[in-house]
């Protein structure tokens, strides 16, 4: 094997990518497009494969505590093999779709700390270092999404935080081999009560919220009057005042307590 071929080997003047999006914003089940651009190294290389999909940086519950991972989903194959000589340039488009479980990480112009989501771009080549980029997209709620982040707003909830943990929501139409929960402090009126966690899972025809008082750990803890999950339609939900609904339920659960 030749220097330039070993070098190639390791990575070093081997073939590049960069991944230049259109619009680095989107709305789960929406599209993201842009542009891989692959650039070839000092030697001639064979591409088996280029894709591009989504990555989340997702938190894992271990026996000695907690962990990060990052998770791809939503992945698409943009090719298959190709051979690549030294100073070749090649520029592939793409349309890829957004899951529409995919977490939120921004909304009314803010970013959600904790958040980390972003495009991947995969070249695999033989013999080599696979070539990988990963490029900061921005997830911004859907219409339905946004009225019940909105009605926490009225009732005076204040964001604290948001993350997402691998695990599953029983119950729900979830399919991603994680979920997100967004949790707010709560306002004077409700005292007793210290936070209220919120969780979206979509698809095409509507999604589950599930919501979640004074959380203790591990996944919900179904059958508990703080916990509570319901379905929206997203041909119907404008019908039905939030800030109202989520005010009784808060209401109800307080005065069984005697929080309020």
């Amino acid at each position: 094997m030749g220097f330039k071929k070993l070098f190639a080997s390791m990575g070093m003047g081997s073939a590049s990518v960069d991944t230049v999006l259109h619009e680095p914003h989107a709305v789960p089940g929406g599209v993201v497009q842009g542009e891989v651009r692959i650039e070839g190294g000092s030697v001639t290389q064979e591409i088996q494969a280029l894709s591009v999909g989504l990555q989340a940086r997702v938190e894992v519950e271990t026996d000695d505590g907690e962990m990060h991972q990052n998770i791809e989903f939503g992945t698409q194959r943009l090719g298959g093999e190709l051979t690549l000589h030294e100073g070749d340039s090649h520029v592939v488009p793409f349309a890829l779709e957004v899951p529409w479980e995919t977490p939120v990480t921004a909304f009314m112009g803010q970013q959600l700390r904790g958040m980390q989501i972003g495009v991947t771009t995969e070249l695999a080549i033989a013999r080599a270092l696979d070539s990988s980029d990963l490029d900061p997209v921005d997830i911004h709620p859907l219409p339905a999404q946004q009225a019940i982040l909105d009605a926490f707003g009225q009732l005076g909830f204040r964001f604290k935080s948001a993350d997402m943990e691998k695990g599953h929501i029983r119950n729900t139409r979830q399919q991603l081999p994680f979920y997100q929960e967004i949790e707010f402090y709560a306002p004077e009126q409700y005292r007793g009560l210290n936070q209220v966690e919120l969780s979206f899972v979509a698809d095409a025809r509507g999604m589950d919220v599930v919501l979640e008082m004074d959380k203790k750990g591990g996944l919900f803890s179904e059958g508990s009057d703080t916990f509570r999950a319901f379905p929206m339609d997203f041909d119907s939900y404008q019908q039905t005042d939030w800030a109202g609904y989520l005010n009784q339920w808060l209401a109800e659960v307080g005065g069984k307590r005697n929080w309020f």
